[in-house]
């Protein structure tokens, strides 16, 4: 096991005052990230909620990137309408029925969850802001969060699927019929 895994396993971590951030003091790394989003074309009325990167997902990054892992090259976001708070222990397998995701049955157009289409590494930082997920709206709900998955169908994934991170929303978002919900995801991960 590495000292990442050991720390995070071990409590040995502090959230941030930025709140989506964690501060690994063994290992003297920031980990963190955020879901922005906005309804429409109202940039103005855009939205930051800091992330858990999850276990699974911390693990996956790092049997990635240190061992011998396959990479999974498509990832996806999904919204949930229940009051959620998301925690370290969900996996891809769970998150859907522990936060209530929103589906293309009666909440939304979309038959899949959106791809996450991130523009490359720049400055230890990932992100898919030049190309926003979207969920068009059916019906009226609200959104309570985010998340970021490796599987496109809505649902529970298998145990081969990851989830990455997951945002409960500091503040809910109402959505009418035809609201666009645009959903960016940014992850940085820095040297302390």
């Amino acid at each position: 096991m590495n000292i990442l895994t050991k720390e995070i396993l071990a409590g040995k971590f502090e959230k941030t005052e930025k709140g989506g951030e964690l501060y690994l003091p063994g290992a003297k790394v920031f980990v963190g990230g955020a879901f922005e989003h906005w309804v429409n074309d109202d940039i103005e009325g855009l939205r930051s909620d800091g992330n858990l990167v999850v276990n699974e997902g911390l693990d996956h990054l790092l049997d990635v990137a240190l061992s011998s892992a396959t990479q999974k090259t498509n990832w996806y976001v999904g919204i949930n309408k229940a009051n959620y708070t998301f925690l370290a222990t969900d996996t891809a397998a769970n998150v859907s029925t522990n936060s209530t995701e929103v589906t293309g049955t009666g909440d939304v157009s979309n038959t899949v969850r959106p791809a996450w289409t991130e523009a490359g590494v720049s400055s230890q930082s990932i992100t898919n802001s030049a190309s926003p997920a979207v969920y068009t709206s059916d019906s009226t709900f609200t959104v309570y969060g985010a998340f970021l998955v490796s599987v496109t169908a809505f649902g529970n994934g298998i145990s081969t699927d990851r989830l990455l991170a997951a945002s409960a929303f500091a503040a809910s978002r109402s959505l009418i019929a035809t609201d666009v919900l645009n959903v960016t995801y940014t992850l940085n991960i820095a040297d302390a």
